[in-house]
């Protein structure tokens, strides 16, 4: 069955609640262990069906957020799902509390998710949930509604992405000016959004017992088994570890692209030549990775067989749909679903990879885990998934960028590392935005800026006035969307780097230990997974260093100087 062919439905929350209530009363009556499976079974089929109906809106609105029907469907979604947390609240205690829970086969991560799910949620703060739920779409319709014009000819924030990078530096100068313009002339409602949502999740927080909304956003976040100060702790070795070699970086970028120092419309290109772009239309792109997939193993080729002949993806950039990329999986058919905006960049193939390595770990997880809330697991070991098979495609580069596989080679290695300072300033601007929620607009624009002194000390913002105050960060969704989801992606980018240095050593091992994480799907922590990798956890003392210390010889062992 096709994407296209899968049924959406409305399901009336009078109808839900009282399904609810109905198998809750099921579940609690149990009398012996396999009485209390049977009825467990029966409700996670029920809520599958609800949160698929939830995701194919979800989906389907993002693809075109101008469409009225799904525009008002999501909605009602929107103030629909906080008040099911009502009974996702007593599903948790009667699972937590219940007395066959010592013979019931439950991995023990569940049960800790469980525990943060009644720590995150009271019926006090339903009406703050629908307006956080509300904010957040009104931000992806805002960046979604962008209108650039530039040399006659109208683009959106992805679609003007290529012109940014042009080889022309007046051509990436003048886009960039008119990318920003976008937001200059939005600031105001960026800024109110943003405002309203830091309010709003404080306001939560307070409501719950708790500080700040800080511990509240890492127990939403659903970290198990590591805290803030570990996080600060490996924020501070990135700083130390990785920031020089960023620089360093992009010193050997200006000298290669010819410039005295880099500007901020600099940045994003990286060779003199341009930069590695894929070759071939998206269909085009699609069949390389499906030979890509066959080739890899038995495993992923059956995976991406199913996703080409089931049409799960929406890749091209368009009008008036949401910005960025996602995987998402739809539960009553067992599939995942993945969400892009091709440009014609070199991003295309890394969306297409990463998003892939989200949707292949689902489809190893959904063969075989019958738990909806496991069939992903948490946001930073999801990513070690994705991240990791970006590298894995590595040896099949050529069949996307052709001559230019060396060169996009280098550019992923050097981008994955200075990737991981702008995550950290991300997370450190996150952390101190909730701490000091009385902060104004214009305060929470001088904080990023100073941590971005921090974290990327040789930025330059000259004849760039929103950024020069702060206001990159107005194009980083997940500071709106996602709080505190963002720290996730360097995590795990340590981690792929990690399966990259066994790729490299011909590691046989390196392949079967990834399969093995993907098929965990969420009934292991974040450590846990890595440590069944057999990798080291990023929060570990000297693992940075030793990770930029090989990659840098890596780089170093490869002559930028033709590209």
């Amino acid at each position: 069955m096709k994407f296209s062919e899968l049924k959406y439905e409305r399901l009336n929350y009078e109808d839900l609640k009282k399904e609810y209530e109905e198998l809750l009363k099921e579940l609690k009556a149990s009398a012996a262990p396999e009485e209390f499976m049977k009825a467990f079974k029966k409700i996670n089929t029920f809520r599958g069906h609800v949160s698929s109906m939830q995701t194919l809106c979800s989906i389907r609105h993002t693809i075109d957020t101008s469409d009225a029907f799904y525009d008002k469907e999501n909605e009602y979604w929107d103030e629909t799902m906080p008040l099911l947390q009502v009974y996702e609240v007593e599903l948790a205690k009667c699972l937590l509390e219940n007395k066959f829970r010592k013979d019931l086969d439950i991995p023990e991560a569940y049960y800790l998710t469980l525990e943060n799910t009644l720590k995150s949620f009271s019926p006090v703060i339903i009406e703050d949930l629908q307006e956080e739920n509300r904010l957040a779409t009104e931000y992806g319709k805002l960046k979604s509604s962008a209108k650039i014009e530039y040399e006659g000819k109208v683009y959106n924030l992805a679609s003007i992405a290529p012109l940014m990078n042009d080889p022309d530096r007046e051509v990436r100068k003048n886009a960039t000016i008119a990318y920003t313009r976008f937001f200059e002339e939005n600031e105001a409602k960026f800024d109110e959004i943003y405002d309203k949502l830091v309010k709003v999740r404080d306001r939560m927080a307070k409501k719950m017992g708790y500080p700040t909304f800080t511990p509240l956003g890492y127990i939403r976040m659903n970290r198990l088994d590591y805290d803030m100060a570990m996080v600060k702790n490996y924020r501070d070795q990135v700083i130390e570890d990785i920031v020089p070699l960023s620089v360093e970086l992009r010193e050997k970028q200006a000298k290669r692209i010819g410039v005295d120092s880099l500007k901020c419309y600099d940045l994003n290109y990286n060779f003199k030549t341009g930069n590695p772009k894929p070759h071939g239309s998206i269909e085009e792109l699609v069949q390389a990775a499906l030979q890509m997939y066959t080739e890899m193993s038995p495993e992923t080729g059956e995976f991406f067989k199913m996703m080409v002949e089931g049409e799960l993806f929406d890749l091209p950039t368009r009008p008036n749909k949401e910005m960025g990329g996602y995987c998402t999986g739809i539960y009553d058919y067992k599939i995942p679903f993945i969400f892009a905006n091709a440009n014609g960049t070199s991003g295309d193939v890394d969306v297409l990879t990463h998003e892939a390595g989200h949707a292949f770990q689902a489809f190893c997880t959904f063969k075989h885990v019958d738990i909806p809330d496991l069939s992903f697991p948490t946001m930073e070991s999801a990513e070690i998934d994705s991240m990791s098979m970006e590298f894995f495609a590595h040896p099949w580069s050529h069949l996307f960028f052709k001559e230019e596989a060396d060169k996009y080679h280098y550019f992923h290695i050097a981008d994955a590392l200075k990737f991981l300072p702008y995550g950290c300033l991300v997370d450190h601007f996150q952390h101190e935005v909730y701490e000091h929620p009385e902060m104004t607009p214009a305060e929470r624009k001088a904080c990023f800026r100073s941590l971005e002194k921090i974290y990327k000390p040789d930025v330059d913002y000259e004849g760039f006035d929103l950024l020069e105050r702060g206001g990159f960060f107005f194009r980083q969704g997940h500071i709106f969307q996602s709080p505190f989801y963002y720290i996730d992606y360097t995590l795990a980018q340590v981690c792929a780097l990690q399966f990259y240095v066994r790729m490299l050593n011909k590691d046989p091992d390196a392949w079967k230990d990834y399969v093995h994480i993907c098929s965990l799907g969420g009934t292991k922590t974040f450590t846990q997974i890595v440590r069944e990798a057999h990798l080291k956890v990023p929060f570990e003392d000297g693992c940075l260093k030793e990770v930029s210390v090989r990659m840098k010889e890596v780089l170093d062992g490869i002559d930028d100087s033709r590209f």
